[in-house]
């Protein structure tokens, strides 16, 4: 078998719902048996072993089911600003495919309108991705920007803010207007975002930390922003 691979119960069957073409499916006869989903699918199904589907998964984590699925169809960053208030979330230099997955679906469920990532330095959609996201990299849109601050850039106008997650020199979060389009910016853990896709943003805003930890994980910080802006909007 060659191509994409796509693995884990919930990621197959969003994949059968999503965006890209499943070629085939493999599934353990315990999955067969118990999903009955499987034997609906409008692709070729074929029983496999555990074996097998874990080494095309090049996981353990399979749950019994994989598909082969068509390239990850990526969105055109620029088209995800279109419409009059825009949710997005832009992610710089953040590479760990788990919180690429928890963030996109912490995106999707939220109703966002995209996730946009960085050409370089950054975690791709891949198996594991799609895994970490429950699927949800099957319903949104991802973008790829050859350059995170150009594009940041480009996509000033009225009505549209970019917000930097950062600890120094922001605002408190809650304090901050989610009512018009905006872009959540968050950089890697540590590494914070780079000085040039920060000052492409125009504000900062930031989580209050009261433990002892100095920072929250991306993904969780991404959710908290989501949430606050899907809050404010329904007030509006």
């Amino acid at each position: 078998m060659t191509g994409d691979v796509v693995y884990g119960r919930q990621p197959v069957r969003e994949a059968l719902r999503g965006r890209r073409v499943v070629r085939e499916i493999l599934a353990t006869p315990k999955a067969l048996e118990a999903l009955a989903w499987i034997g609906e699918a409008d692709c070729p199904v074929r029983a496999s072993d555990a074996g097998e589907i874990g080494n095309l998964a090049r996981s353990t984590d399979h749950q019994g089911v994989l598909a082969r699925v068509d390239p990850y169809p990526y969105a055109d960053p620029d088209e995800l600003l279109a419409g009059p208030a825009p949710l997005l979330v832009a992610l710089d230099g953040v590479t760990d495919p788990h919180n690429l997955g928890a963030i996109a679906r912490s995106a999707e469920c939220a109703g966002a309108d995209g996730l946009i990532v960085p050409r370089h330095g950054a975690a791709e959609v891949t198996a594991a991705v799609a895994k970490a996201s429950a699927g949800a990299v099957e319903h949104l849109p991802i973008a790829v920007a050859p350059n995170l601050a150009d594009w940041l850039a480009r996509a000033k106008r009225p009505g549209l803010w970019a917000y930097a997650a950062a600890a120094d020199g922001a605002m408190p979060y809650a304090q901050a207007d989610y009512t018009d389009g905006c872009v959540f910016v968050l950089g890697a853990e540590g590494a914070g975002l780079r000085p040039r896709v920060r000052a492409a943003c125009d504000a900062a805003v930031a989580l209050p930390i009261a433990g002892r930890i100095d920072s929250l994980n991306v993904s969780v910080a991404a959710g908290v922003l989501l949430y606050e802006a899907v809050r404010q909007r329904a007030r509006c």
